[in-house]
């Protein structure tokens, strides 16, 4: 039986009336992305159709998840929010803090013992909550979720910008901030920009070399990094119904590289087949119930362009084997293609790691796909070249395939199985192979492969491609090897030719495990006490941000004018700053230090206007706060790409940055700082950006009409005491300019609870 069976059959009790009512309201077929969204609003049935890209709706979703890094300080703000229990059901999932170094037990061990008072800390207080718990090693989050929570039209959030990965059983699944999930967890509305909508129309139907990873590589290339942005992506067609539930997962998940708020399937046979093989037979025949609901309409299908924003169209049975790279999850070539590319920009053609697994990439199917290759290379005498690593994607994953014989095939290429855990793709990986800052390649099937992301090192050159198609790269050992048409040399000195990968959808025996690694909470936690050491490095509890002034802001220094990409990772990194996530003070010494200064093209090297002096951005940031001296931020484009992280928000909130002012913002992040009581505004006119000089000051001179729809005018004063007067926008509506008033949402929530 599912957990939460009797929430979930409460929201297909009201589906159909919410449904045929929202497509009264707004007088056409409606969309899956559309049905979802209308039967999940605050206030219940639809009244109206709202404006995509436009209205600003508060929502009810079903549930929660939160991984280890993110939860932290999102349970550390909903203990300040005088709740005794969460609203919705909730859940905990320890997979970012274990590193990857020498093998799952080794290094589980490892993460236990360095890493036991967050462990204990997050146990205690989801015991408290009643917020479901899973165990380090249980699972990378959007697995587990996936086997167990996620169901055909529900909606969750999650803090984790790949919540999105849940898309693949039908739900609208939306990566948030810590603050967003406090207002859900605290019985209160989400409130969200209705968002415009993607529709990507699949026909034909994958075979031998190509796999659902190389669709969501494909829609990449095309959309760009920030082409999503706004937006669901709604897949459907034949060939969306020929995939896998966990191959549509994969391509959910990485939607989230191209800025998408979520992307999503109908609900088909394979996702019932899925329900049916994870224990979830009571899922399937209820979602079997209201089947009509949980896809979109006939009519939306057969004319596509009269009822999305945008359209694509992929034939699956013309669609080629990608990889995506490097330093960008959106640049897109064929395989075919890659060693000419490779050749002209001089990208390292020798590969030294084949990882496999991660969030993306982790179900029984994809490692059975890895898995008939990489048995090819030992049946057929092929020496690997490239080292291999493989993350399972949660313990019933690794059980089951180490049963069926999965994992012993990668052993026979001397693979290191890491714990079922994200490890190398958030930069959790200990690579010994490697020292210092060595130009080299790496392939993953990962989803993101930001510079540093996986190693630290700024000259891994990371690619992006699909199990299979990495394990194939990797046993080569070179970027350039297209095993569509390329042969091996093995060690009796014979060619020989990998053979196209096969997989298997669902274990034939049936998915088994001995401890999922689940602890449920207790029935009442008003007994259990969370205790949080005061001079702990690794936790540190919350003070309220100061509430705004009301007044203009005047004489805000200049910290730093970010160069060019600037994501969550360049902002607040990860690896080995992940085991301060929970203590804001010691994970603020990371702010930034990754942005590039358009000054000098450094990193982590900024002008200190009390000195002159040079100093890493943390250190001027105290210095101004210091000295009670305010901060702008200046950036570029779809500033705050990427993860999910609030830190990247609260941090220079934390140190007295009051203003990030850029040309755009990705959506979670932009959140995030509205949360946060920080001011996120973006240039009028773009060109603007390049007004700003090192030695700036800013003068907000009408903050104190600061309303909806209302530009924000800056007057910019130079060194020389020349000035530009320019203009921001912003798209604070009158409950977010609340938070900002009071300094931060939870302010405010701690606020409204005190009154209540």
């Amino acid at each position: 039986m599912a957990y939460d069976i009797d929430m979930i059959r409460k929201v297909y009790s009201t589906m159909a009336e919410r449904v045929n009512k929202a497509r009264e309201v707004v007088g056409k077929p409606l969309t899956l992305s559309e049905k979802i969204l209308y039967s999940h609003l605050w206030d219940g049935n639809a009244t109206k159709g709202f404006t995509r890209g436009k209205d600003y709706v508060e929502f009810a979703p079903d549930r929660i998840a939160c991984q280890d890094a993110t939860a932290q300080m999102a349970l550390l703000q909903f203990m300040q929010a005088g709740k005794k229990t969460v609203a919705v059901p909730t859940t905990v999932h320890c997979d970012h803090l274990i590193q990857a170094k020498m093998g799952a037990a080794i290094d589980l061990q490892a993460a236990n013992k360095s890493s036991s008072e967050v462990f204990d800390f997050l146990e205690s207080v989801s015991n408290k909550y009643g917020i479901g718990f899973w165990r380090p090693g249980a699972g990378i989050i959007h697995q587990v979720v996936l086997e167990n929570y996620a169901f055909p039209g529900g909606m969750m959030i999650g803090t984790d910008s790949h919540t999105v990965n849940a898309g693949g059983l039908g739900m609208v699944a939306i990566g948030v901030g810590g603050a967003d999930a406090v207002d859900v967890m605290a019985g209160m509305p989400w409130e969200l920009k209705f968002p415009k909508l993607i529709g990507v129309k699949l026909t034909g139907k994958l075979s031998g070399w190509t796999a659902p990873k190389d669709v969501i590589l494909k829609v990449a290339g095309i959309l760009t990094v920030k082409g999503g942005t706004g937006a669901i992506i709604e897949y459907f067609g034949e060939g969306a119904r020929s995939m896998s539930a966990t191959g549509k997962g994969t391509i959910c998940n990485m939607g989230a590289e191209v800025g998408a708020t979520t992307s999503t399937f109908g609900y088909d046979d394979s996702m019932e087949r899925y329900l049916r093989a994870t224990n979830r037979a009571d899922v399937a025949e209820a979602a079997n119930e209201v089947r009509e609901h949980l896809t979109g309409d006939d009519e939306v299908y057969a004319n596509p362009e009269q009822y999305f924003d945008e359209l694509i169209e992929i034939n699956l049975s013309e669609l080629k084997p990608h990889l995506n790279g490097p330093f960008t999850p959106d640049l897109a070539t064929p395989i075919s293609e890659m060693g000419a590319k490779a050749k002209e920009n001089d990208w390292p053609i020798n590969v030294d790691w084949g990882l496999i697994g991660s969030c993306t990439n982790s179900s029984y199917e994809d490692l059975t796909r890895a898995a008939s290759i990489a048995k090819q290379a030992v049946d057929k005498r092929v020496k690997a070249k490239s080292d291999f690593g493989i993350n399972p994607g949660s313990e019933t994953i690794r059980f089951t395939a180490e049963r069926d014989g999965l994992l012993q095939i990668f052993e026979d290429l001397d693979a290191t199985i890491f714990t079922n855990a994200c490890g190398p793709c958030i930069g959790q990986w200990d690579r010994s192979d490697r020292k210092g800052d060595e130009k080299n390649t790496i392939v993953h099937s990962f989803n993101r492969n930001f510079s540093k992301r996986a190693d630290g090192n700024p000259n891994t050159h990371a690619f992006v491609g699909s199990p299979e198609m990495v394990a194939a790269i990797a046993i080569s050992g070179r970027l350039d090897f297209d095993p569509t048409r390329d042969k091996l040399l093995n060690e009796d000195g014979e060619e020989v030719m990998l053979d196209e990968p096969t997989g298997i959808e669902l274990p034939p025996k049936g998915f088994d495990v001995e401890d999922p690694g689940y602890v449920a909470p207790s029935e009442d936690g008003s007994h259990v006490e969370v205790k949080v050491a005061t001079d702990s490095e690794r936790l540190q509890l919350l003070e309220p941000f100061e509430p705004w002034d009301g007044k203009n802001l005047t004489g805000a220094k200049l910290l730093i004018k970010a160069f060019g990409k600037c994501t969550t990772d360049h902002i607040s990194m990860a690896g080995p700053w992940l085991r301060f996530r929970g203590h804001l003070d010691n994970i603020s010494n990371n702010m930034l230090i990754g942005a590039i200064n358009a000054f000098n093209k450094k990193t982590n090297y900024v002008k200190n206007q009390i000195t002159g002096e040079y100093d890493g951005v943390p250190v001027v940031q105290r210095s101004y706060k210091a000295a009670g001296i305010p901060t702008v931020v200046v950036g570029d484009h779809n500033y705050g790409e990427g993860s999910s992280r609030e830190h990247a928000a609260m941090e220079p909130r934390h140190l007295g940055v009051k203003v990030v002012l850029v040309k755009s913002f990705a959506r979670i992040h932009e959140t995030n700082l509205k949360k946060q009581g920080m001011l996120g505004i973006t240039f009028q006119n773009e060109d603007d950006y390049d007004l700003i000089q090192e030695d700036d000051t800013f003068n907000f001179i009408d903050l104190e009409d600061f309303a909806p729809d209302r530009p924000l005018t800056i007057e910019v004063v130079h060194a020389d005491g020349s000035k530009d007067v320019i203009k921001a926008n912003h798209t604070y509506n009158l409950p977010q300019i609340e938070w900002y008033k009071h300094g931060s949402a939870l302010n405010l929530i701690k606020k409204e609870n005190a009154a209540a």
